[in-house]
């Protein structure tokens, strides 16, 4: 990515972002969410994450907001805790610019700061693709580093067809016998280079 610059995720944000991910919900078995959230438990979601995980958005030298990505837990249990789960939405037109690249690298930036050693995408997949659904998701983590580590098989139905559910893993760090604790997003925040 040439142009743009990637900052943290408002509340203000949440409208702008719904309007990205709303069509991924509506025309996509990218999520298999089936209805529209609203643009108030869209920014609960932000504010619940940033508690923990970074929400960063990206926006072009114009101001626009052409995509976001944030983290979350994994699973619950303290032993996870230096696994995360990634999720990635580049508005629609917008794709084959850098932006999701972009993002990613940040986001892995952000929990490096706070010592996540794993981190997983649970992606949709199509066999085979479909109107739907073109697995373009499972290439671009590939290309990312990301390998296949497990197939949940027609465990998603939406558009009145089954989906595998698939998911990708990355080692981002060092895995010890004593790691350093797991560190909440807002207590790293300050010593990361973010626009705000």
């Amino acid at each position: 990515m040439k142009n743009g610059r990637i900052r943290e995720a408002e509340i203000a944000d949440a409208q702008a972002l719904l309007a990205i991910y709303e069509p991924y919900v509506l025309d996509t078995a990218i999520t298999f969410e089936y209805d529209v959230p609203s643009t108030e438990e869209f920014a609960d979601r932000i504010r619940h994450t940033k508690e923990q995980y970074p929400y960063l958005v990206l926006e072009t030298e114009n101001g626009e907001i052409a995509g976001y990505a944030y983290a979350s837990c994994f699973k619950a249990r303290a032993a996870y805790q230096w696994s995360a789960e990634t999720s990635i939405y580049v508005k629609m037109g917008m794709h084959g610019k850098g932006y999701g690249r972009a993002l990613y690298e940040k986001l892995e930036e952000c929990l490096k700061a706070q010592n996540v050693l794993n981190v997983n995408a649970c992606i949709a997949y199509a066999k085979p693709d479909n109107d739907h659904l073109d697995n373009s998701s499972y290439d671009f983590h590939k290309h990312l580093g990301y390998a296949l580590v497990g197939t949940f098989h027609d465990s998603g139905y939406k558009f009145e067809q089954w989906y595998d559910m698939i998911w990708m893993e990355k080692m981002i760090g060092v895995h010890l016998n004593k790691n350093a604790e797991f560190l909440p997003f807002p207590k790293v925040r300050e010593m990361l280079i973010l626009v705000r």
